[in-house]
């Protein structure tokens, strides 16, 4: 069978979001969204805030569902799969906000993360024997050499959430969405609130991730010369739409982009841009016929 480098013309793309539409009443949040991600790609999505980012990975996730639009998984529909399926299927993801349970130590944390895949039932379970005790160490043996040991958060496994660092409960967050053994890893903005250190730790995990483990990455994220350096692919969002995308090189020289982080200076276009989105959130007078 041939093969292809990521983002090639002649892969089949591993994720398909196509006209997607989300509406919560009146408002829209997002607006005929539509891109691939290659197998084996980095791909990022930007925008200024209130672009729309984190709702597109609410829906891609199976958080919200769209009003309109599909979004296809290795081929097969996936648009009305709950959310714990999707998980099932392949999709793990961090959170803008990091949703740790803090009074539990970290290993506990990651341990969860795995919860999707485990085949014990509730007799199994309260008995601790047979199938639940070879899953445990199964999951065990997973996290502590492959996990922590990639994610060098051995000597704070132990650690109760709430006693770490910002930067080591990020990194905390996305040992648990590896954990979940995703084929697509969504990291919703993965260095937000970190120093420069820390940023440099993180970008070389998410390269090592692709390299080392063939895990596709999906992001959402605000610094652009982590956006720059790592993706394969840019998806740009502004007022629910996408205004660009392509390799990060062509994305940067789009004058629509510059436009939509920096405005243009132009006073009757930034109102003409303002009415536009007012427009938009009004509810619709249309009656169904």
């Amino acid at each position: 069978m041939a093969t292809h480098p990521p983002g090639s013309p002649g892969a089949a793309p591993l994720l398909q979001v196509d006209g997607v539409t989300l509406a919560f009443g009146g408002v829209k949040a997002l607006t005929q969204v539509g891109f691939d991600v290659q197998a084996g790609s980095i791909t990022a999505v930007i925008g200024p805030n209130g672009a729309g980012k984190t709702s597109l990975f609410n829906t891609i996730s199976g958080f919200y569902r769209p009003t309109e639009g599909s979004i296809r998984l290795r081929g097969q529909e996936i648009t009305r799969i709950p959310a714990p399926q999707r998980a099932r299927m392949g999709l793990g993801r961090s959170f803008q906000n990091i949703a740790l349970f803090r009074g539990m130590t970290v290993l506990d944390n990651i341990k969860l993360g795995r919860h999707a895949h485990l085949r014990t039932n509730v007799l199994d379970a309260l008995l601790y024997w047979g199938r639940a005790r070879r899953e445990e160490a199964e999951l065990r043996r997973d996290i502590e050499e492959r996990i922590i040991d990639f994610l060098e958060i051995d000597h704070i496994r132990h650690a109760p959430v709430s006693a770490l660092s910002y930067g080591l409960q990020k990194r905390v967050e996305m040992a648990r969405a590896l954990a979940m053994q995703p084929e697509i890893l969504m990291l919703d903005e993965p260095v937000a609130g970190m120093n420069r250190e820390e940023t440099e730790d993180m970008a070389r995990f998410i390269l090592d991730v692709r390299a080392e483990w063939g895990v596709t990455v999906l992001m959402v994220e605000h610094d652009m010369g982590m956006v720059m350096d790592l993706s394969d692919h840019v998806v740009v969002l502004n007022f629910g739409q996408v205004i660009a995308q392509g390799v990060p090189a062509v994305v940067q020289a789009n004058p629509e982009v510059s436009r939509a982080y920096l405005g243009s200076g132009n006073v009757h276009e930034l109102r003409a841009k303002l009415q536009a989105a007012a427009r938009g959130a009004q509810p619709s007078t249309k009656v169904a016929a």
